[in-house]
C-alpha cells in the first residue's frame, strides 16, 4: 500500500541522512514530500530531494499558486504522516512553544495524521533541561519521538545527539503506517 509521507528537514549536518531516508521510502512505492528549513538548504539543496522524492520541494511559507491553496494547510490535510529528521532544538522548541513562522512549523500545526520527530544535535544542547522538557512536551501532546543515538558527533567528540540510523527512522515510520493499515 502507497502512502503519502511529509518529511521535513531542519538545519542539521545530519540533514544529508534524510535524503536516504526519502530513497528508502521511495523505493516502498510512498509519495514523499520533502519541507525544508532555510537553514536545511544551507545542508542539502533542494534538487537534491526533488530528484530522488520526483516531487516538489516546499522551502517557502509563502509560493505564488495561480489557484488559492494554502500550502502548509493541504499539506497537513494530505499527509498519511508526517516525519521531522533531523529535528533541530529550534524546531522543536518552536513546535512545544506553539510558534509557527516557516513552512514546516506551519504544516506541523495543521497536521491530522501522526507526527514522528527524530532528534539530531550536539550532546550539550540535546541534554539541555530545556530542551528535554520540550521533548517530553511533545511527547506528551502525542508527538511520536526517536530517541537520538549516542556516536561520534560533528564537534568530534562522542555523546548523545546524533540522528538514529536510517535503518530505525524507516522501521518506526513502517511501524505507524501499520497502526495506521490496521486501524
Amino acid at each position: 500500500m502507497s502512502y503519502h509521507i511529509v518529511l521535513g528537514v531542519t538545519g542539521s549536518i545530519a540533514a544529508y541522512k534524510a535524503v536516504e531516508i526519502v530513497s528508502c521510502l521511495k523505493r516502498q512505492g510512498n509519495r514523499v514530500l520533502v519541507i525544508m528549513t532555510s537553514a536545511a538548504q544551507r545542508f542539502v539543496d533542494p534538487v537534491t530531494f526533488r530528484s530522488i522524492s520526483q516531487n516538489q520541494v516546499v522551502t517557502d511559507l509563502f509560493v505564488d499558486n495561480e489557484n488559492y491553496d494554502p500550502n502548509h494547510i493541504s499539506l497537513a490535510e494530505q499527509a498519511d504522516l508526517m516525519v521531522v529528521a533531523p529535528a533541530t532544538a529550534n524546531f522543536i522548541g518552536k513546535v512545544a512553544s506553539g510558534i509557527a513562522d516557516d513552512a514546516l512549523t506551519c504544516t506541523v500545526m495543521a497536521a491530522q495524521s501522526p507526527v514522528i520527530i527524530a532528534p539530531a544535535m550536539n550532546d550539550s544542547m540535546y541534554l539541555n533541561p530545556i530542551v528535554q522538557e520540550n521533548i517530553k512536551k511533545l511527547a506528551h501532546r502525542g508527538y511520536k519521538i526517536i530517541e537520538p543515538e549516542q556516536g561520534r558527533l560533528c564537534t568530534g567528540r562522542i555523546g548523545i545527539g546524533r540522528l538514529p540510523a536510517v535503518e530505525k527512522i524507516v522501521r518506526v515510520i513502517e511501524e505507524e503506517l501499520n497502526k495506521k493499515r490496521k486501524g
